[in-house]
């Protein structure tokens, strides 16, 4: 299923540009601008909804999960990813596979919403 690009939001396009990959310098220091906002404005732990089926990942829509932190740093490279409870350690699961439920703290879900907004509009790490 192909996803509908969203209308380009100026606050959104603003703070994406101003705060996360301003002084980005190529394709690694970007996703490291994501990693180091994530890390800042995720309020861990959080439960969040499954929101697309992922061939990379087990969940399953509506699928529901506790958020318990970033994934390492070397996982994101390409695509952010949080750590979701899963039997001793954790596992690793696409950011933009999970909508926060909406007892989530207001910045968690602006955070979020900003990586689901990045993703949609087909942006990348160059």
């Amino acid at each position: 299923m192909v996803m509908k690009k969203p209308k380009k939001d100026k606050e959104r396009e603003d703070r994406i540009g101003m705060e996360i990959i301003v002084d980005a310098n190529g394709p690694e220091e970007q996703a490291m601008g994501w990693y180091y906002y994530l890390e800042d404005k995720l309020h861990f732990p959080f439960t969040a909804i499954c929101n697309e089926k992922r061939a990379i990942s087990p969940l399953l829509i509506k699928d529901e999960v506790d958020v318990i932190g970033m994934a390492p740093e070397e996982e994101c490279e390409r695509e952010m990813f949080v750590t979701m409870r899963w039997e001793r350690d954790g596992l690793a699961v696409p950011l933009s596979q999970l909508t926060p439920i909406s007892e989530t703290s207001a910045e968690t879900i602006e955070a979020v919403e900003d990586w689901h907004y990045w993703s949609k509009m087909g942006y990348k790490f160059y």
